[in-house]
């Protein structure tokens, strides 16, 4: 059986740095392991062009492996060409970089490994709300410089205590963040989800619910993107939905680049509506050397809180995905039950509601 594994370049980090499970050289701990089973085990970070190792193999692998952090597109186009494919396994979190909807057509499972980075990636929207709100990254530019003006910063940083918190989606993710923010004593948490919260986990997190998604956002002084990529979400903050932020509001997206409109945030960042967006998803992965948001800035030159694909792969996360990919496959080439969890499509259906009502 021929498995496909597309993932990122490590280089040297990976090379002296074995927990890097999830990178090419590393190839998620499980070679031996298949090819002591007699399985070819592919690996690659090519995935562009009909070149690519990604489109070469795909045409008689049983199995594909991706991540989010370096996503093998599998378009309905590619789906038609992998004769032999039967089952997608996300190494992570997130499989909207596969067409979900021809998976189900050609009765292609997909998985991912459910709850492995969900901690990762909310500790990560904790960390960007506060070094927007705070201002961090350009004051830790002019410490950089050699500069030191403390009015220049101060007068953009503010305290998270007191501030209107909302996150659109109440998911893992979402109400890890939730959880996380009670502590720093905001004005009031709310949540923006087509399926309400278990009223007890809402009282948990004293989180309300707004149904309106226009209401939402103009109640909020952070906004944090915490929902799953399908057809209702793509382009979902876009110039229109900015119109009704509070002016001086902050976004922070680690959920899908698509989400936001980027030329959207960068306009309302240079007119000073946002005073900040912070993530690490792009539209597009790699992101190109140009992409507007690598260097859009608020008015006052800050309000960047950019970085690369890397809130849900910490090394803690690594392990836990490798090994959730692992137990993956092992339970396909056994035939065991796979954990319900896990499974976005079955045999030709959805098992879930998390890439939209359908």
């Amino acid at each position: 059986m021929k498995i496909l594994a597309i993932l990122y370049k490590g280089g040297n980090a990976a090379t002296s740095e074995p927990r890097l499970l999830g990178t090419v050289e590393n190839q998620l701990g499980i070679r031996k392991w298949l090819e002591s089973q007699g399985h070819e085990y592919i690996v690659s970070d090519s995935k562009e062009g009909a070149d690519s190792d990604f489109q070469k193999h795909i045409v008689d692998a049983e199995i594909l492996i991706t991540t989010p952090f370096h996503p093998g597109y599998l378009t309905g186009d590619l789906v038609a060409k992998a004769k032999k494919l039967k089952l997608c396994v996300t190494a992570g979190v997130g499989s909207d970089h596969i067409d979900l909807n021809a998976a189900v057509k050609n009765g292609i499972q997909v998985l991912e490994v459910s709850g492995s980075n969900v901690v990762s990636v909310a500790e990560h929207v904790v960390m960007s709300i506060l070094l927007l709100v705070r201002n961090f990254v350009p004051a830790h530019e002019m410490i950089e410089r050699g500069d030191w003006m403390v009015s220049d910063v101060a007068r953009n940083a503010f305290d998270l205590e007191g501030k209107v918190v909302g996150t659109i989606g109440a998911g893992r993710i979402g109400y890890r963040v939730l959880q996380r923010l009670m502590p720093f004593d905001c004005k009031e948490l709310l949540y923006f989800d087509y399926a309400p919260l278990p009223e007890a986990a809402a009282k948990a997190v004293n989180a309300r619910r707004v149904e309106d998604l226009k209401d939402f956002v103009s109640q909020c002084d952070v906004i944090t993107v915490n929902c799953p990529l399908h057809e209702g979400t793509l382009g979902l903050v876009n110039a229109e939905l900015l119109k009704h932020f509070k002016k001086g509001a902050w976004l922070v997206n680690t959920a899908r680049g698509a989400i936001c409109d980027k030329d959207a945030v960068a306009a309302a960042l240079a007119s000073g509506h946002l005073n900040g967006y912070a993530g690490d998803v792009w539209n597009v992965q790699p992101a190109p050397k140009d992409h507007v948001l690598r260097t859009a800035k608020n008015t006052l030159g800050g309000g960047n809180g950019m970085v690369p694909h890397y809130s849900g792969t910490t090394l803690d996360a690594q392990a836990r995905y490798a090994s959730g990919t692992k137990s993956i496959i092992e339970n396909y080439l056994s035939g065991k039950a796979q954990e319900p969890q896990n499974i976005i499509v079955g045999i030709g259906k959805f098992e879930t509601k998390a890439y939209g009502q359908r």
